[in-house]
Formats: C-alpha cells, structure tokens, sequence
C-alpha cells in the first residue's frame, strides 16, 4: 500500500487521543519525537492545505512542507485530519498533535494561546459574496445580509473588531462547514457571503466563477504552523530548519506548484470555460481518456492543453497554418501518420503522441511535474528556444531543470541584450510561460469540476 494511504486520514473527536509521554502543559521534545520515530502533524482536507489528488496520492503544499520537515527531522509523518480551524486548535491544545500545518493565520488572540512558526505566505482576509446580492463595498453593506464564518476562525476576530463600531453587524458561526463547503452554499444561493483568506478565495473562485470578492477585510497577514505554547524546543529548531529551506529556493518550489498557474481572475474566460465543459468536452473525452492511457499522461492536463490550442474545435485554423483539436503542423503531423488533421480522434491520438516524445527528450535531471511544464513550454515555443532558456539560466546560476527558475528566464528571450548571445535567436519569451500558466489553471478547474471528491474529506 501507498505510503500516503497508510491510515493517515481520519477524523478524531479532540478528547479521545493524547500522545503517550506527554503532558497537557507542553508538547513533544524533539528528543521525544524521534524516538518515537513520528512527526504528528494536525491539518485538514483542502486544495490549499492537505488532500488527496486523482491518484490516491496525498498532496498540498502544507504536506509537501512537513514532508521535507520531517525527513529534516529523520522520522516519518503522521496526519490527523480534522474538519475546521476551531477542532484543530483545540486539537493540538489537548496534545493531540505535534504541530498544526492548515493555512492557520497568526492573530493576536491566538498568539496567547499558542506558538507561531515562521511566516510562509501572507493573505489578505476578503468578504467575498454570490453575485445577485446587493452592491458590497465595506462593511456596512453587509447589514441585512446572510453571512456565515468558520467558528473559532480569525475572520470572526475580526469582524468582533468591526462590531465594536458598527453594533448592528451580525453574521453566523459555523463549526459543521470550513471555507470550501462556505462556497459551495453561496454558489447554491443558500448564503449570501462569508469571510474568507484570499488564497482559498484565489483557487476555489475559479471553481465557483459565480462568486465575487466584495471588499478586502484586513492588510496582508502571516499563515505559519501552529505549536504548542510551551514547546519551544520544536520551535527552535523549525526555525533553523525552514531558514534553510526558504534560502535553497525550496519554498518557493512548493509556491509555484500550488500557486503558480493562478493569476488575477478571468471571469469571462472561467465562465467561458466551465460552459465548453458541459458542452464541448463530453463528445471528445472518451478520446483523450484513451489517449492519455495509451502514452501514460493526465488526461486531463492533455484535455487541457487542447482547450488552450483549440478550445476544443476541430477544425480550428491558426494564421501560421497549424490545424485540428491540437493545432498541429504539417510536418508533424505527416511524421505521425496523421491522414487528416480535422479529424478529432487522429489530431489528439498524433497530439498525446507529440507531446509524450517530447517529455522524453528531457535529461532525467528534470523531475516531474517540471519536467511537464517544460515541456510544454518547448510545445508552445519550440525546443530550440527552450534549449536557449536553459542557457541563459546556466549563466545567471539559475537551475534549468526548474520551471519556476525557467519562467523567469524565458521573458528574456525577446531582449536583444539576451538573445543575440544564444544559438535560436529572438522568441516571444513571454507567450510561453502563459501558455503553460493557462493549461495548468484549465486543468485544475477540469479535475475539480469531474472529480470533485479529490479535494472533500475521505472518511
């Protein structure tokens, strides 16, 4: 069995378990926790946080960060998974965990019960609302309407802060729903807004385009994990670890994984989208499912990448000639056997095909899932170009084998100071890195939007 399945995810009421050896007043040394050979880690079900993907296999950027502490640490990992903020603090008050890793905004209030980690991202609290609802622009627009927030969660400190000013502020506090759930009752038209960190809000909008951020409640805010208020001997060295792991450029990896496809919100391209879904995508999936089976990609990153070609048109024609669901060339799709480029079933079969060579191109330095995003990048501007990017990343001691180094480089293709130094010449640099950005995103909302049980809880 997975290691990620190994009895990781389940859901435990805060007074059954304590970890043996420890007291209620102060958690596991770091002595204690390698000896018993288990990082116990607090989190809970979400695309931001932790989850399971299509595979089965877990992952999110919280677990990707405690995977790498614990391997620092040499034990392995433990997750107990909890359905809100309010049960996973009370959780780890109660010594039920070593460390709380769930996007956990540092507060004053929480500040006095509990020890903060470094701050790994910073989000801004928003008032996001259904569209049909009356015009939000600040707080006082929101008397008179249904809203509902997490219970226990930093949102209702600070509208207890607002309410101080503005006594007729009323709003609902849920312990049964966490943010996730909160948008799907706003987009079922069965609350009006809710309160909400703006990279839940970053993800889950494109889900549910329906939605609109009203107003910002706060400035940025850290996110950082979350100890126990005694356990500063964790601290301390969670400290000195992720100091290095912020330095080698390995933050930021974990950023881009989760982050890097999403940019400021399309709504018309979204709305666009989400409607081929349902119109479009059903009379080519059974191809792309077989096509992706028989040369081993996602099928729908393949799907995706064909939406950003043709938008899912057959017969689609660019000005340079390229055809077909996959928008082929000529010559490719000649040296593929590909009879006729209009025909949806040869374009993407020839399409998977095109792309899985090219994957196999790459030095086997280059690790999934950058070795995907490069390769997509060398689909859109060719792989001469890409070569030429690797280059230049080599010079400025950037790593090649990195998109979210490469991303950085391949602009720079179009800057005469650059490209006249390289072998393939001038390139619309920038071109690619929105290609790969815009696939990433259409795959993400596809697997969302068909497989929406990957990112609920698993009982």
């Amino acid at each position: 069995m997975q290691k990620s399945m190994l009895g990781v995810l389940f859901i435990i009421p805060v007074y059954l378990i304590l970890l043996g050896g420890c007291s209620l007043e102060s958690g596991r040394s770091i002595k204690e926790i390698q000896n018993s050979g288990k990082l116990i880690v607090l989190t809970r079900n979400a695309p931001t946080t932790y989850y399971f993907d299509s595979n089965d296999q877990a992952t999110g950027p919280e677990y990707e960060m405690a995977e790498a502490f614990a391997k620092h640490l040499g034990v392995e990992t433990e997750y107990r998974v909890f359905h809100t903020i309010h049960e996973i603090l009370d959780a780890l008050e109660n010594g039920q965990g070593d460390l709380a890793a769930a996007g956990m905004t540092k507060t004053i209030i929480r500040n006095k019960r509990f020890l903060f980690g470094p701050t790994y991202q910073e989000v801004q609290q928003q008032i996001v609302c259904r569209n049909g609802v009356k015009h939000t622009r600040d707080i006082n627009d929101l008397l008179g309407l249904k809203l509902v927030v997490p219970k226990n969660s930093s949102y209702v400190e600070t509208l207890d802060h607002f309410k101080e000013v503005l006594p007729d502020l009323t709003w609902e506090s849920t312990d049964q729903l966490n943010s996730e759930q909160l948008f799907e009752k706003m987009w079922r038209k069965e609350i009006d807004c809710t309160a909400v960190d703006s990279n839940i809000t970053s993800i889950n909008r494109r889900y549910f385009p329906e939605l609109t951020v009203a107003f910002e409640l706060t400035k940025a805010e850290p996110l950082a994990w979350v100890l126990r208020s005694n356990n500063s001997d964790l601290l301390k060295v969670l400290e000195s670890w992720f100091k290095a792991f912020k330095s080698d450029g390995k933050m930021n990896q974990i950023t881009n994984r989760y982050y890097g496809f999403i940019k400021e919100f399309d709504f018309v391209d979204t709305i666009t989208f989400h409607n081929a879904i349902e119109k479009r995508y059903p009379k080519y999936q059974h191809i792309f499912d077989k096509a992706a089976q028989q040369y081993e990609l996602d099928k729908f990153l393949l799907a995706a990448h064909s939406y950003q070609e043709s938008h899912w048109k057959p017969k689609a024609k660019s000005p340079t000639g390229v055809r077909g669901i996959m928008m082929l060339t000529l010559p490719t799709a000649k040296s593929l056997g590909v009879k006729s480029r209009l025909d949806p079933y040869e374009n993407i079969m020839a399409g998977a095909k095109h792309f899985s060579n090219m994957l196999i191109t790459f030095n086997q330095e280059v690790t999934e899932p950058d070795r995907t995003w490069l390769a997509l990048a060398a689909y859109n501007v060719g792989r001469g170009h890409l070569h030429d990017a690797q280059e230049l990343a080599r010079r400025m001691e950037k790593n090649p084998y990195l998109w979210s180094d490469i991303r950085g480089v391949l602009p720079l293709l179009s800057n005469k100071k650059y490209y006249k130094t390289l072998k393939y010449g001038y390139a619309r640099g920038r071109e690619p890195v929105k290609y790969v950005q815009r696939i990433r995103n259409y795959a993400d909302i596809l697997r969302q939007k068909l497989t929406p049980d990957t990112l609920l809880e698993r009982n």
